[in-house]
């Protein structure tokens, strides 16, 4: 044999133990738990988070202008009510 192959071999073999090993099942087992408790947090991503603070900062913005609105309308209901 030549020598890359024997070392390809050798480097399949280390990988087939070390993925059969204990250590890689308990890898797997952690990052199942560390899964399954983020999910139960519904934690949201920087993305979704920043379309989001968008959103309400929009819809701050909007209820600002209908407020404003209403109390103008409501001024000239007034002043239309105190002249009859």
């Amino acid at each position: 044999m030549s020598t890359p192959r024997i070392l390809d071999e050798i480097g399949a073999r280390l990988s087939e133990l070390a993925a059969a090993s204990p250590a890689r099942d308990l890898e797997k087992n952690v990052r199942a738990m560390l899964g399954s408790a983020f999910s139960r947090l519904e934690l949201v991503t920087r993305e979704e988070f920043e379309v989001q603070r968008e959103v309400l900062a929009h819809s701050r913005q909007r209820l600002a202008q209908l407020e404003a609105r209403v109390a103008e309308l409501e001024a000239r209901l007034g002043a239309r009510s105190g002249g009859d």
